[in-house]
């Protein structure tokens, strides 16, 4: 058995020193089993405390896989969905920590574990980041009804970047008959295209310039790309209220598009419009600490080399990502 100060020592170099329970072991000169089974219960109590809770007035979800084997295999559903706390403190400043996992990805599970929190903490929710999913978009709708749901802008830049490579692609087939090859002018700018307009470089410019110009109907791929800097520009624009008539303007403008793939993401946008403009009336927020946390959790899961138990596993991803931090908020 191991003492309360040696179980602490464990704890804290599980997540401090991103160690794993087989290193703890070897170095107590115990069992994997003798390690986890004194770890577990303090776990355990901590996570079914309520109050770490309170205080959390902006709440990011996603997914995340946490396994990549067959659902029948014994481990359930492949995803995890993560609910994260994005408050910031008294300065401005966020330290964002996972609140809890739930098996599953959908509207219904994220609903659920809402409605177990009770009244007081969903009325507590003023703003909910969250990427373009329809699931958890109805649970914010119908379980945080004071809380203004925040399309994440990078899932947003990311979608423009896709219909752009999608336009080249088209375009590209249309014109040689086939995918692109080195030496190709469509193929040859491809990361000319993914890079923000104001960060090309004079030979870039060049490159993108001859690119286009190798055929007329290569100027489709021109207009989608401009189109996706339109979208980068209101993001970018460092008065809210500008960047917002811009997104207005998108709004209005891009599913217009004879261009296939940018009148789709316009489609898109317009069916996400509260959404997508919150971005402009919440001081930016986002779901980049959700991102951030699921970036811990994949390097946890590295060190463990993968995990069998999704109990397990949700207690050492709620202490690496500081979900048992008591009262974090005052």
């Amino acid at each position: 058995k191991l003492t309360t100060r040696c179980i602490k020592w464990a704890i804290d170099q599980l997540r401090r020193e991103h160690a794993s329970i087989r290193g703890l072991a070897r170095q107590l000169g115990v069992s994997w089993d003798a390690v986890w089974d004194q770890i577990r219960p303090v776990l355990e109590a901590k996570a079914a405390d309520e109050s770490r809770f309170a205080g959390v007035t902006t709440l990011g979800v996603d997914e995340h896989i946490w396994h990549h084997t067959f659902p029948h295999k014994g481990k359930g559903p492949k995803e995890f969905t993560g609910m994260v706390d994005l408050t910031k403190d008294d300065q401005g400043r966020l330290q964002a920590r996972l609140l809890d996992l739930v098996p599953g990805r959908s509207g219904p599970v994220y609903g659920q574990w809402l409605q177990d929190r009770g009244p007081a903490f969903r009325h507590g929710i003023a703003i909910a980041p969250l990427d373009p999913f329809r699931g958890y978009k109805n649970a914010i709708d119908t379980h945080l009804e004071d809380a203004a749901g925040v399309l994440d802008h990078f899932h947003i830049i990311q979608l423009a970047n896709k219909a752009v490579d999608e336009v080249r692609r088209r375009v590209q087939h249309e014109t040689l008959g086939r995918r692109g090859r080195k030496g190709d002018p469509l193929y040859g700018i491809l990361r000319v295209l993914r890079t923000g307009v104001e960060r090309l470089r004079p030979k870039q410019w060049a490159r993108l310039e001859a690119g286009i110009q190798a055929d007329a109907r290569h100027q489709e791929v021109l207009d989608a790309y401009l189109h996706a800097q339109n979208l980068r520009a209101a993001y970018r624009a460092k008065n809210t209220g500008n960047g917002r008539r811009k997104a207005q303007k998108i709004l209005r403008t891009f599913y217009k598009s004879p261009i296939p793939e940018i009148a789709r993401l316009g489609r898109t946008l317009r069916r996400w419009t509260n959404e997508f403009l919150a971005y402009f009336n919440t001081g930016r927020a986002s779901n980049g600490g959700t991102e951030a946390i699921n970036g811990l959790i994949e390097l946890h899961r590295r060190v463990a080399r993968g995990f069998r138990n999704p109990h397990n596993y949700r207690l050492r991803m709620l202490l690496i990502a500081g979900g048992l931090d008591h009262q974090p908020h005052p």
